[in-house]
């Protein structure tokens, strides 16, 4: 399995990274709160921070991103977006075992939360996360160094 290429977002991606939160987003997002365009325009503006953003790149196409925060307790999955015409293909799963393995490596359990009505709780399971709480509109899940 090879190394599946990032690079760090500069200013120049939001155009890219808002189109993608939209294309793998909105519809959970409507349907837990329902879609605000220009709330959620205005959202992603003002809280767009391109350095904590890792573009994933395929044969030289920008095709999702990956963002990690890192403590001294955890590193925390904060997003991983993959087009929907690159899902299903294994990608999202490499960039998350690769997330999983450096963190593990430092001995730091990896955490995420999800939309309850987003079906990627179940890859989650998959790929090893469990259940740590269930809130109104998300679960936050939770994988552990062995």
């Amino acid at each position: 399995m090879h190394q599946i290429p990032t690079r760090t977002a500069t200013s120049d991606d939001y155009e890219f990274l808002w189109q993608l939160l939209k294309a793998t987003m909105q519809d959970y997002v409507d349907q837990t709160w329902g879609w605000d365009e220009v709330w959620q325009q205005t959202y992603f503006r003002e809280n767009f921070d391109p350095g904590e953003n890792q573009i994933v790149v395929l044969n030289g196409q920008d095709i999702g991103v990956v963002a990690v925060k890192q403590t001294e307790t955890a590193v925390f999955l904060s997003r991983i977006y993959i087009l929907p015409e690159y899902q299903g293909q294994g990608i999202g799963t490499q960039l998350v075992e690769s997330v999983k393995a450096e963190a593990f490596s430092e001995g730091l359990p990896v955490t995420l939360r999800v939309l309850k009505v987003n079906p990627a709780r179940n890859w989650y399971e998959r790929l090893g996360f469990v259940m740590a709480e269930e809130r109104e509109t998300h679960y936050y899940m939770k994988a552990m160094p062995t």
